[in-house]
């Protein structure tokens, strides 16, 4: 199985994220060729900012293992983690984060900053990115068009 082949599963859930009305961003957590876990973000369903993908992901994937140390996973997520996302993953000892597309100004895997790699921390994980990340970024760009469009219609 390849980085593409989990990056398409990440990207069904964003796409389940975007029919909801959520920030389209899909999760998989990924562990000996299997899939743990698989989220979307849930922030407004849930009303919790801290209802990310990965977030999700990474909760779920400890749950079902029954032990919060995630050394050989591998998170698959559509969009560059933020800052919590990608603290959540060092803390969890995440192995390694592949995601799609890139955030500049808020991205933690090199974007904005590198929480995964920064050196002070306890562990690094390994960073691929930029996988899919055409059609990843596509999915953010229609969805925050048509938010644009929908404030545009209420005078907002």
């Amino acid at each position: 199985m390849t980085d593409e082949h989990f990056m398409d599963e990440a990207l069904r859930q964003a796409r389940k994220a975007g029919a909801k009305g959520e920030v389209p961003v899909g999760a998989v957590l990924v562990m000996g060729g299997r899939i743990v876990a698989k989220s979307h973000n849930q922030v407004e369903e849930l009303k919790d900012a801290t209802a990310h993908a990965e977030m999700l992901a990474v909760t779920a994937a400890a749950g079902e293992l029954e032990d919060w140390r995630l050394t050989e996973a591998t998170v698959y997520v559509t969009k560059e983690p933020c800052p919590m996302c990608a603290g959540a993953m060092v803390l969890s000892r995440v192995k390694r984060v592949v995601y799609g597309a890139a955030d500049s100004r808020g991205g933690a895997a090199g974007g904005a900053l590198n929480l995964l790699q920064f050196d002070g921390l306890n562990h690094k994980c390994e960073v691929r990115g930029g996988v899919k990340s055409e059609e990843c970024r596509e999915l953010l760009r229609e969805f925050f068009q048509a938010k644009r469009g929908e404030s545009e219609k209420s005078g907002h």
